[in-house]
């Protein structure tokens, strides 16, 4: 008996050693960074992420014949250092399998004020297979996984989609050379605007995600990428009639290119948006009608064309300098929104972000320098940002008391990648 025992352990002892030479090894590949933001800017500015993360200027603002928000400041921290894991190696049936969890520690803070905690950033599983590819869990938005070679946090924004999202994303290679993308998106920290303010209950109660279509077409070091979504969410569930029906529906649309010439680098990216603002960009809507009857309200969105394009060298040894433009043009929206206002004298039936409606126009130049020693790189730049902002007129586009806006950013960083 005692030797029946024995064989049946030994067995089982070969087919657990089989088993785990035929399995997939899983490899855990930890990554990130510490990086040191250094800020100053010439006056107060319209930022997050504890203003590390720029829009642009705040508009003049007079009180006792002093423009208030003519004013400097500082500040460093280190808060958006980062932490990922990615899973690879798993296989089954001809699929391979992979996971990334990515986080920060931009969470629990108030102003510059706090402790810095946890955040979510990415956390996804990729599943592939011949030259299929699906993407489920949060990560970049396809309008927005194309950035520019810049290290400043904001990364080109809101000259171009920035955005990390849920979404439910296939890919598929038709060829060497041409690929198609399709996604089905949600919200969740880059979120809709409206009478709630900035919040994800619009496309929750809407019940419809926002869908993506676009192509790839790579060829060398050349690429071209053009892609399109659409948006329906219903910015409020009831009425003075019980529950509302009314949506707002908006699509935007992109062309992102990126090629080598030697040592330099050329990226360029192209963006039509309607409202935007879920992209981080400058957009917004307002009521245009309602129906006396059944209370329902009709929207317009505002409208901007918007680009951004980085030049980047990277043949001086550890010096790589780059350059950033950036350039936006509103439009307003198509027809007249409402002008009625509060008490407060705030509009009634306009929501923005990024103060969409009070500008006309934006600019950026932002040259900057990187000096990289093996893992550590120290950066720096100078960001000049202007806004030409005037009065609004019923298309939510300012078109009278236009005047323009600069603020001067000069940003050092300290990074170690590991």
């Amino acid at each position: 008996m005692k030797k029946i025992f024995i064989a049946l352990v030994a067995l089982a002892a070969l087919s657990v050693s089989a088993l785990a030479q035929d399995a997939p090894k899983l490899q855990f590949k930890p990554y990130g960074f510490v990086r040191n933001y250094f800020a100053y800017d010439s006056r107060v500015s319209t930022a997050g992420t504890e203003d590390f993360y720029y829009w642009m200027p705040k508009d003049v603002k007079m009180v006792g014949g002093e423009d208030v928000n003519n004013v400097s400041s500082f500040r460093f921290a280190a808060l958006t250092s980062r932490l990922g894991l990615d899973i690879v190696g798993y296989e089954i049936d001809g699929y391979k399998i992979s996971a990334r969890f990515e986080t920060d520690f931009y969470s629990g803070l108030t102003g510059n004020t706090g402790t810095a905690q946890l955040r979510l950033r990415q956390a996804f599983v990729t599943v592939a297979k011949d030259q299929r590819t699906w993407k489920i869990g949060q990560t970049w938005h396809p309008m927005a996984a194309d950035l520019p070679d810049i290290f400043s946090l904001e990364s080109g924004a809101p000259f171009g989609p920035f955005s990390r999202t849920p979404q439910v994303q296939f890919d598929v290679k038709l060829s060497d050379a041409v690929s198609f993308t399709t996604a089905a998106l949600w919200q969740m920290q880059f979120t809709s605007t409206g009478p709630e303010g900035a919040s994800a209950n619009y496309i929750k109660y809407g019940c419809t995600p926002e869908l993506y279509a676009g192509f790839s077409f790579k060829s060398g070091k050349n690429l071209l990428r053009v892609g399109g979504d659409v948006l329906s969410i219903k910015p409020r569930q009831v009425s003075s009639k019980g529950f509302a029906w009314d949506r707002l529906t908006t699509w935007t649309a992109f062309m992102y290119g990126a090629t080598s010439l030697g040592g330099l680098d050329l990226k360029a990216k192209l963006t039509y948006a309607n409202d935007g603002g879920h992209f981080n960009m400058i957009g917004g809507y307002g009521v245009t009608a309602i129906d006396p009857e059944t209370q329902s309200w009709d929207f317009a969105a505002t409208r901007n064309a918007s680009g951004w394009m980085t030049l980047s060298y990277k043949k001086l040894g550890r010096w790589v300098p780059s350059m950033l433009l950036g350039y936006v043009r509103m439009f307003g929206t198509s027809v007249d929104v409402l002008q009625d206002k509060d008490d407060s004298g705030a509009y009634k039936y306009i929501w923005v972000k990024n103060s969409a409606n009070v500008l006309d126009q934006m600019f950026r130049v932002q040259p900057e320098v990187i000096y990289n020693l093996g893992k550590l790189a120290l950066g720096l730049e100078y960001m000049a940002t202007g806004v030409e902002y005037g009065k609004p007129n019923a298309r939510m586009l300012a078109s009278t008391d236009l005047h323009w806006v600069i603020n001067h950013r000069v940003q050092m960083m300290v990074k170690y990648t590991f």
